[in-house]
């Protein structure tokens, strides 16, 4: 994931990236200025190809990946996001696998890792189901990829070898089953 998630992408990806989500559907796009804004506000750099899908393409659009709602527009957050404090990006994400802590045994529900992985390291990519959300990792060693993480543990979608941006984009657009 780190090798391509600061590289511009290539037409093919913008092309694809622009045929999933309808005109018609999509918010505007932000602009790069727009967006190194935001990511010196909050002390990050987005990885692509999702920095310059918001930035040229759509900023959020009416459907998409996430159930609840579509994609979610930079910064937003779904109207059932917790809230567990503020929200800092830039902060590496805490955990570097997999971890559902409602069935860890030795996991304190006041483990401050939990908050730290709903508001470090991640932006809010939407929601699904109301209660799980899709979190694009914009810090630490799995940034670029997509994880989900709900009340009962956070996961990268959609095992160990988890998807970029794109990837989670393409599996929704094809139909693909998410958790294959």
């Amino acid at each position: 994931m780190k090798d391509t998630c600061d590289q511009r992408p290539g037409e093919a990806t913008l092309d694809f990236l622009r045929s999933a989500f309808p005109p018609e559907q999509r918010e505007p796009a932000l602009g790069h200025r727009a967006v190194a804004d935001w990511e010196r506000e909050n002390h990050v750099l987005l990885p692509e190809p999702y920095r310059t899908f918001i930035a040229e393409i759509s900023n959020g659009s009416g459907v998409g990946p996430a159930g609840d709602g579509g994609l979610q527009p930079l910064g937003r957050l779904p109207d059932t996001w917790p809230d567990l404090g503020a929200r800092r990006p830039g902060e590496p994400f805490p955990l570097g696998a997999a971890w559902p802590w409602e069935d860890d045994e030795s996991a304190d529900p006041d483990d401050p890792r939990i908050d730290a992985a709903f508001n470090w390291g991640s932006i809010i990519l939407g929601s699904e189901d109301g209660q799980s959300f899709w979190l694009l990792l914009t810090a630490g060693p799995r940034r670029g990829e997509v994880w989900m993480i709900a009340d009962v543990g956070a996961v990268p979608a959609p095992g160990d070898r988890a998807w970029g941006f794109e990837e989670w984009v393409r599996r929704w657009h094809t139909a693909d089953d998410w958790w294959d």
